[in-house]
């Protein structure tokens, strides 16, 4: 009986090499920032930026920031120009949620669920046709 041989594959071979930014613990549900989330994606970087900051939800300005800060990635450690990079991946994960009591009436106390979120943004450039 033969053994398979695994090959070990090296984090220089996995790595990704696309400018990416991650905001962690952020005060919104996962499932509000993904909403906006699928407004964005697969847009190009600045027609992006423009539905964020015409678009009237909580999470656009979180969402800007990292963004802004993924294209900042871009242009400072890699070189890109900021019109060629369009939005390849964001998504929201859930983070840790937070549990707090509410006070009420009678000496009662409910649980209050506050949910925070990670948001991660992958930026690729536009290939030339």
């Amino acid at each position: 009986m033969a053994k398979e041989i695994k090959q070990k594959v090296t984090a220089t071979q996995v790595r990704d090499t696309r400018p990416k930014a991650v905001a962690k613990y952020i005060g919104i549900n996962a499932l509000k920032v993904a909403r906006v989330c699928d407004l964005i994606r697969g847009k190009k970087y600045l027609v992006a930026v423009g539905i964020l900051e015409n678009t009237d939800k909580s999470a656009t300005d979180p969402l800007l920031k990292v963004l802004n800060s993924a294209a900042a990635n871009a242009e400072n450690n890699l070189n890109l120009n900021k019109e060629d990079l369009y939005v390849a991946e964001i998504y929201s994960s859930q983070g840790p949620t937070l549990k707090r009591l509410m006070i009420r009436a009678r000496g009662r106390a409910d649980r209050m669920l506050k949910r925070t979120s990670h948001i991660t943004v992958i930026l690729d450039t536009v290939k030339a046709e």
